[in-house]
């Protein structure tokens, strides 16, 4: 027997619900993506078949944890079609060979426990669900949205971290959220409250110098006004939602360094993508896995005009981590627009 071919035929295939040329419908959907659907038994379909053939899909089960598998499947279905709106647009067309190069690299062999954790299990189970081509075709694209991209694509943007005790900080999380409301409900105020935060962070990181403690947590531990940052020169903050917002916004993320997990509130000014960008420092030659974040990264501005509505069980979208959260509160950020800002061109 042969692989399910169950994602290729929900995403390529596009099955309509019922309606007279209206396009699909929330019920039965287990989300929407423009005109295609992913119906509630077609997840629960795919869910079937991988308990059936992979032991850790078991384990899942017993641990009563198999809403991942179906979160999982929803993430790489909507991603699939916003990579096949975004090549289209881009007049991008993958390259075979490489598509060829890596489903020959796929393993038939069931997924174990690595110890790199359950996401990284189940995004490789939904994967060897889908049609090896497909998977492959979706990560080759990505890529070269990348490559196309990266040379001249440069964000402006004020920005204020908050110190945060450990990744888990709900306080400096609440900080954030609330500085980025403040600053979108009231642009007037954002460049007089960047100068005083950078004043503190500057006092700061001078009393530290001098052996003093450093920022505490929910205090100012970084500020700028105007910052350029090119991504060729910035790799791993162009794999986060800062390069994939459009200007006049606020974006609020966490950093990924484990010694400092702060918060991070930025004011998108500008986004550019048709010039290079002055540099001041050499530009980093990025990695596949980079590119291919970099490239899911670029999917972002494409999620608002494809109408996407995920079904309430599998829970919402999060556009900062480009994934599937529980809830609002659970997400890994937010993007807000400026009051009163013209919207911008992506």
């Amino acid at each position: 027997m042969g692989r399910p071919r169950a994602l290729v035929a929900v995403v390529a295939g596009a099955l309509l619900l019922a309606g007279c040329g209206a396009g699909p419908g929330q019920v039965g959907s287990a989300v929407i993506v423009g005109d295609r659907s992913v119906s509630l038994d077609q997840v629960q379909s795919m869910i079937d078949q991988a308990v059936r053939d992979q032991p850790y899909a078991q384990k899942l089960a017993r641990e009563h944890k198999i809403d991942l598998l179906g979160r999982e499947i929803i993430r790489q279905s909507v991603l699939h079609e916003l990579t096949l709106r975004a090549a289209k647009q881009e007049g991008i067309v993958a390259d075979q060979a490489k598509i060829a190069g890596l489903a020959a690299k796929e393993s038939a062999a069931p997924v174990t426990d690595t110890g790199q954790g359950d996401q990284v299990a189940v995004t490789e189970i939904v994967s060897k669900l889908r049609d090896k081509n497909e998977t492959a075709g979706d990560v080759v694209l990505e890529q070269q949205l990348a490559e196309k991209y990266l040379p001249k694509l440069s964000v402006g943007a004020d920005y204020v971290g908050i110190s945060a005790a450990a990744a888990n900080d709900k306080d400096a999380r609440a900080r954030a959220f609330d500085l980025a409301k403040q600053f979108a409900d009231d642009p007037g105020k954002i460049q007089g409250a960047i100068q005083q935060a950078s004043q503190a962070a500057q006092a700061a990181q001078q009393a530290q110098q001098s052996g003093g403690p450093g920022p505490a947590p929910g205090d100012v531990s970084d500020a700028g006004l105007t910052e350029l940052f090119g991504a060729s020169q910035y790799l791993a903050l162009a794999q986060t939602a800062l390069f994939g917002s459009a200007a006049n916004s606020v974006v609020v993320f966490q950093a990924r360094m484990p010694t400092k997990p702060d918060w991070y509130v930025f004011v998108v000014r500008t986004r550019g993508t048709d010039k290079a960008v002055p540099a001041d420092q050499e530009a980093q030659k990025p990695t596949d896995e980079q590119l291919t974040a970099i490239g899911t990264r670029l999917l972002q501005p494409y999620v608002g005009p494809s109408g996407l509505r995920v079904n309430p069980r599998y829970g919402v979208w999060d556009v900062v981590s480009m994934n599937l959260a529980t809830n609002q509160d659970a997400t890994q950020g937010t993007v807000l627009p400026l009051r009163g800002a013209a919207p911008a061109q992506q």
